[in-house]
Order: C-alpha cells, then structure tokens, then sequence
C-alpha cells in the first residue's frame, strides 16, 4: 500500500508551497518515520530560500536527503525529528533525530537516524545540527582550558559555541552582539553579553558566527597578538570587505575557516560524522538550551514563515516546526 506525505519545497527564490508525495516503498533496512518537530536552520536556509547560493557551492551545499535542485526548486533541511513506525525492532517506537528536510512522514535507510538518548525532549533535538556545527567549531577554534574566548554573533551557532567553550575548565567566555535582549540568552547559557563598542579586547579566540562583515571586522578588533580567528559564518552570494592592512600582520593574526560537512582535521583521524552527532546528541540533555527555541509554527504554516524568517528575522534563534499527530494524516 502506498504511503502518502507533504513537504515543503522552496519552488522558486522567495516563494514555499507545500507539495504531496508518494513515498518509495520500504526496503528492509529502512525505516517509516512519522515527523514529531523540524527546525528551520535560519542562516543557511534563509540563504537558500533566497536563491543566494552561489553556482559554485551548488553541489557541496546539498542537503544529505535533498530534492531536486539548488537555486530551485529544492527540498531542502537537516533538522528532523520524528518516531520510528516500521522498521527494525530495535528502532521501532523510538524517537529519532535525522537530516531530513521539512516533511511529515519519510522513507530512509535505519543507517540515517539516531535515536535520541534518554533525557532528551524530542522538542529540544531540533537544535542537534546547529549543535553538531558548535562542536567542530570548537575543534577547529582549538579552544584550551584557561582561556579568554570571544564569540562573534549570538546567533543559533554562536550561542551554542559560546556555551560548549563556556564549559570547558577556567574558559571566560563573551558573547558580542548587537541585541542587548540577548543578555537574557547569555546568562541562561552560563556566558557573559558584551554589545561591540564594550566587546572585551585580547582574546585568545575569536568565532565569528553573525554573518555580517561587521561582525567580521569586530573578530579582528577583539583578537589578541597571534590569536586565533574562526569564520563560522557563511556569506552565500555576499562579497565580504575584510582590512588586512594595518596591525594585521604585526599581530600575526590567523583567520581559518569552519565548515560541518568534514569533521574537523584535529579529530578526523579518529572521529566519523555519526560519533559527532551521538556526542551533539548527548549535550542536548541539558534544559538550559530550550532558551535558543524562540517560536514555534505548524508545519502548514511553513511556506509563510520561511517567508518571514527570511526577510526579518528579528528575534528568532531557533524557530520549530510542529507537525500533525500520526493519527490526523500528514
């Protein structure tokens, strides 16, 4: 028997819609999901919903379950989180967390999910993707015990890097942004807010994670002699003006980039992508993190939500998507 769900495809730069879809039929290392929450990853599919990928990054920015094709139209997202309702018994009846994009039931291998460790509110696991990104954020920021780290953007990701460096042992850990509502966001995560003019000089590392070239500019200000400089951010389309000149190079400044689609070089040797996500997984245990979930939608109340996410963003950290009982239909 046919199964039948709904998801949102971007169909053209700017505009959502919900479409029906027959699912393939499942194989017998495949599981059923039934989607319980999704998240919308708002820097990078707000870049997408745009059409703001460039032609070069098509390829490398596809999504592990995507459909069709970058500009559009695509079904695009990596935040799902659904229950298992056929497959192997050991997965069967558990809730799972899975890189899927936005839609309310789907077919895919039982080699894709992870099943949420106990303790963890299918709610707040949402937030695993945006968390995995801080955690090879923090591998590649090379942060160590004892010292001063500036992160750029209180962003989904900035937050969540400033909260994993701000446990790690004697860490001083500043959050920079330009919203002093964040404040409330800071101290919840256990960090310090700083907006930029009072942003703490003589880091030891600096992320970068607002996605504005200013913030960019403020990574470079805030850095200590030889400091470390990450760029979580990505630009999509945007041309980012960055002064090299000056102190620069006198201060032996070093800029390195952060990306999730590799584990990071100092972990790489040892560490694959799923041990990554389990580790993610297991940090989200942690309630003080239901702080970055700061609006919740119906799945069909998507394509105009993307819409406004996209174009003012506002507040918004996390924003979920809640998806219809199992027993309602998709």
């Amino acid at each position: 028997m046919s199964v039948e769900a709904s998801a949102f495809w971007i169909a053209e730069p700017g505009r959502g819609e919900i479409r029906r879809e027959t699912l393939p039929g499942r194989a017998s290392d495949d599981v059923l999901i039934e989607t319980r929450w999704s998240g919308i990853s708002r820097g990078t599919e707000a870049l997408v919903f745009a059409g703001r990928v460039p032609r070069s990054e098509w390829m490398r920015m596809r999504a592990p379950f995507q459909d069709g094709e970058l500009p559009a139209p695509v079904k695009y997202g990596y935040a799902s989180v659904g229950r298992v309702v056929e497959g192997p018994p050991s997965l069967s009846g558990r809730d799972v967390f899975v890189l899927f994009p936005h839609q309310t039931r789907y077919v895919v291998p039982a080699s894709a999910v992870h099943a949420l460790p106990d303790g963890v509110p299918p709610r707040r696991a949402v937030l695993a993707a945006n968390l995995e990104t801080a955690l090879n954020v923090v591998w590649d920021a090379e942060v160590q015990p004892g010292d001063r780290v500036a992160v750029i953007g209180a962003g989904t990701v900035g937050c969540l890097t400033a909260w994993l460096a701000g446990r790690i042992p004697g860490c001083e850990v500043e959050l920079v942004d330009v919203n002093p509502a964040r404040d409330v966001v800071a101290r919840t995560l256990g960090v310090g807010l700083a907006l930029p003019a009072s942003a703490r000089r003589e880091a030891d590392v600096v992320v970068h994670a607002s996605g504005t070239p200013e913030g960019l500019q403020q990574a470079l200000e805030v850095a200590g002699d030889e400091a470390r400089i990450v760029e979580a951010s990505w630009f999509g389309d945007q041309v980012v003006p960055l002064p090299l000149g000056g102190a620069f190079h006198a201060r032996r400044l070093t800029i390195v980039s952060s990306q999730v689609g590799r584990v990071a070089p100092s972990r790489r040797a040892r560490w694959d992508t799923r041990r990554r996500m389990q580790v993610a997984l297991g940090e989200l245990r942690d309630e003080a993190l239901d702080v970055l979930i700061t609006g919740e939608s119906s799945f069909e109340e998507l394509p105009g939500v993307m819409w406004r996410l996209a174009a003012a963003p506002g507040d918004t950290l996390c924003h979920c998507i809640r998806y219809p009982a199992p027993d309602s239909g998709a």
